[in-house]
């Protein structure tokens, strides 16, 4: 019976090791860790001629955390000398290429980069790239976070002082070391409390990769038993690097911080390999308790701790005591804060999100490590979330509105590509709430206008700039519904206006009428190609607004008129690389033209109007005419909703205040929103409209008090775009009736 027994035992054992050894080398010889996803903004690239000022420059550098230093002698530093700023650059391996460390010097002159040369190699450069800055983290379920490293790039003083520490046979012994562990039990024993350790690095790593946090004879039993299996199956060097990667060592919110790569960063703002001897031996002493000797709460047992590393260091001859007496006298230097594990732009974050499910599984956005470039433009996105907070704070101190009662949202794109360069989900950029950009679907007022007109000025034989359009009150009845009764914002109708006067002053009444005697679906199917994918009611009260859309899709709406017709999907992704730096998928520009350039460049203009003289005016408080910005105010009914969409030579900005609880906040769309954009753009130096002319576009100048031909010397006259055969054939009576005027009227009606 005994010997049955024994024999059942010893089967059982033997199926425990091997599914024990099954365990062991299915998870380390396969995937051995789920990494979070990296985000990160553009690359800020520089080259002679670029608009950036060195304060610019320097913010950006200080955003990337890189440090002033006088000598300059590392990667990531940079000092500054009036005009002149000299970088030496980090490393980054992009998806195009890996590129090296650079020595740059960077010459302004009047907010402009003036030269840019590489100081080791004595040229000058017409183009260098920073690295990225990070923006975010897409983490697993278990929020552990890390950064992996080969062991071939651990500094070997971190090696050395993690051997002499934790375990000083650890090249010697095959998993456990009895004599430590008998050395533990006599030291717990005579303490009584079990906090003596006398695992081996082997052991540690089977304890943190493996198994659970229970301390048990069961638990210990099976960890000494995967200890030589692992050391049975693996290499010296293969279980010190997973132990470099998979050590606990910090925490910061729900986010565990583990390995050594990632603790360089967390605590003192560099990567692994230029961490300085004081403190890799901090680092190391963080191992045996890292809340217990957290540096920034307990900076005194910290110290002490390191101190015990160093001393530990010099005894095994591995330092000299003059290198100790330093290193001891060197402060702990950790940051004073730590590195937020939640993004700083928490809205643009959940932009690229919600743009990344649409290719790929979550969990594999929250394990495979992927690396993923965006287009975050981080000085705009700073200048957007500054000018939202504060002239909301002034709106509401002005007008005597209850403070923090409005709210407001911000998309900026670019014209040439449609990438979002910034995107603001509120007053508070950082709250990782309601993003008012995405999911805030109010109704937008007469931003819709412009796509009624645009309907209008494709029919180029029935409508022009100039065309007159009814004014007069109106009232639509059909049966089974409501009568229909639009007013015009100051309550008046304004009889026969010009189409481009009738935009420029955003009047209800003709544009209703214009859009009726289009037709409602043809309209919204202009919508549809302008990029708005919602369904729309094809009710009358759509021409002037009436429908719900958020900031991001008014913003898709307007970058394909800013572009000339083309429509590009807003895109907030420019490439991913897999964890390896592998290019796994790209982004590319996808362009389509929907909308005729003669038609687009008319409506452009018309837009120029209503900031040059029209509802939005008041914006060349803020910007320089000349930049000939073209824009649309947005007011909603009892003023719950306040817009502007405008858009410069360069960037596209849409923005949106208002109240959460859909009540009156009192602003129109340039009392509130322009005020906002206007700030906005102001700080951000954009380029001047000038779009250029299609070939079947003339310029003709009109009589506006008889919209027929005119010239310059006609009083009031204007200088308007036509497509070509649209615009009036008969002359002014204005015009002058001299005999050579006459004439060269005459020959030019006969060969029109």
């Amino acid at each position: 019976m005994l010997g049955v027994l024994l024999v059942g035992l010893l089967t059982f054992m033997v199926i425990f090791v091997v599914y024990l050894d099954y365990t062991i080398r299915t998870q380390f010889e396969g995937k051995r860790w789920a990494l979070p996803a990296r985000v990160y903004a553009r690359p800020l690239e520089l080259y002679p001629g670029m608009k950036l000022s060195a304060e610019q420059l320097t913010a950006e550098l200080t955003a990337l955390g890189y440090h002033k230093d006088a000598g300059n002698e590392e990667p990531g530093t940079f000092r500054r000398n009036q005009n002149e700023l000299e970088i030496f650059s980090r490393p980054f391996r992009f998806w195009d290429k890996a590129q090296a460390s650079q020595r740059l010097r960077v010459e302004f002159n009047d907010a402009q980069v003036a030269a840019l040369n590489d100081v080791e190699i004595h040229i000058a450069l017409n183009l260098a790239r920073l690295d990225p800055l990070l923006i975010g983290s897409i983490y697993p379920t278990h929020n552990e976070d890390r950064v992996l490293v080969r062991l071939n790039e651990v500094p070997l003083d971190l090696v050395r002082a993690l051997v002499t520490v934790e375990d000083r046979k650890f090249y010697s012994h095959h998993g456990i070391d009895p004599r430590g562990m008998a050395r533990a039990l006599l030291a717990n024993l005579r303490i009584g409390n079990g906090t003596q350790g006398g695992s081996t690095l082997t052991q540690q790593l089977v304890k943190n990769f493996y198994l659970t946090a229970e301390r048990t004879l069961r638990r210990k039993l099976v960890e000494i038993i995967m200890a030589m299996l692992l050391e049975l199956h693996y290499q010296k060097d293969e279980i010190l690097e997973a132990y470099v990667n998979e050590i606990y060592l910090g925490q910061e919110g729900g986010r565990g911080i583990h390995g050594f790569g990632l603790a360089g960063e967390f605590y003192f703002g560099r990567p692994l390999n230029q961490l300085q001897l004081p403190q890799i031996a901090l680092l190391v002493g963080l191992v045996k308790g890292p809340s217990h000797y957290d540096p920034r709460r307990h900076p005194e047992r910290a110290l002490a701790r390191r101190n015990l590393v160093l001393t530990e260091l010099a005894r095994k001859d591995f330092i000299n005591q003059e290198q100790m007496v330093a290193a001891k006298a060197a402060p702990l230097g950790v940051t004073a804060k730590a590195p937020s594990g939640t993004s700083p732009y928490p809205a643009f974050l959940d932009l690229v999100h919600r743009q990344l499910r649409r290719d790929y599984h979550e969990q594999d956005l929250r394990s495979e490590g992927l690396q993923i470039f965006t287009t975050l433009d981080p000085h705009t996105q700073r200048v957007a979330e500054r000018s939202l907070a504060t002239r909301l704070s002034l709106l509401e101190k002005q007008r005597r509105i209850p403070a923090a009662t409005l709210e407001g949202a911000i998309v900026v794109t670019s014209i040439e590509n449609g990438e979002v360069l910034a995107l603001v989900g509120g007053r508070n950029a950082r709250f990782e709430g309601f993003n008012r950009a995405l999911d805030a679907e109010r109704q937008i007022g007469s931003l819709i206008k412009p796509v009624v007109y645009l309907t209008a000025l494709e029919r180029p034989a029935s409508y022009t700039l100039a065309t007159l359009l009814n004014d007069d009150p109106l009232t639509l009845r059909e049966h089974g519904t409501k009568d229909w009764t639009p007013n015009n914002y100051d309550k008046k109708s304004h009889g026969e206006v010009m189409l481009q006067t009738a935009l420029a002053n955003s009047y209800n009444l003709s544009t209703a009428r214009l859009g009726l005697a289009i037709g409602v679906p043809q309209i919204i199917e202009n919508i549809h190609r302008l990029g708005v994918e919602r369904e729309l009611p094809p009710y009358p009260s759509t021409l002037l607004g009436s429908s719900n859309l958020t900031p991001l899709e008014v913003a898709q709406m307007y970058q394909t008129l800013a572009s000339g017709g083309f429509r590009m999907p807003l895109r907030a992704i420019r490439e991913i690389l897999t964890a390896n730096s592998e290019p796994l998928q790209r982004y590319p520009l996808a362009v389509e033209q929907t909308i005729e350039p003669a038609p687009s460049y008319l409506l452009t203009t018309a837009l120029q109007t209503v900031v040059r003289e029209g509802t939005a005016q008041a914006l060349n408080q803020y910007l320089s005419p000349d930049l000939h910005i073209a824009g649309k105010t947005g007011t909603t009914d009892d003023l719950r909703d306040s817009w502007f969409a405008g858009y410069t030579g360069d960037r596209l900005a849409v923005v949106w205040t208002g109240r959460d609880d859909n009540r009156s906040a009192g602003l129109t769309g340039a009392s509130g929103a322009m005020t906002v954009w206007g700030d906005m753009m102001s700080q951000l130096d954009p380029e001047p409209l000038l779009p250029a002319q299609p070939e079947n576009i003339e310029y003709v100048w009109i009589d506006p008090a008889t919209r027929l031909r005119a010239d310059k010397d006609c009083k009031g006259a204007v200088e308007l775009p036509f497509i070509r055969d649209s615009a009036p054939n008969e002359t002014s009576p204005c015009v002058s009736r001299s005999p050579i005027k006459a004439i060269k009227g005459w020959f030019r009606r006969l060969f029109e």
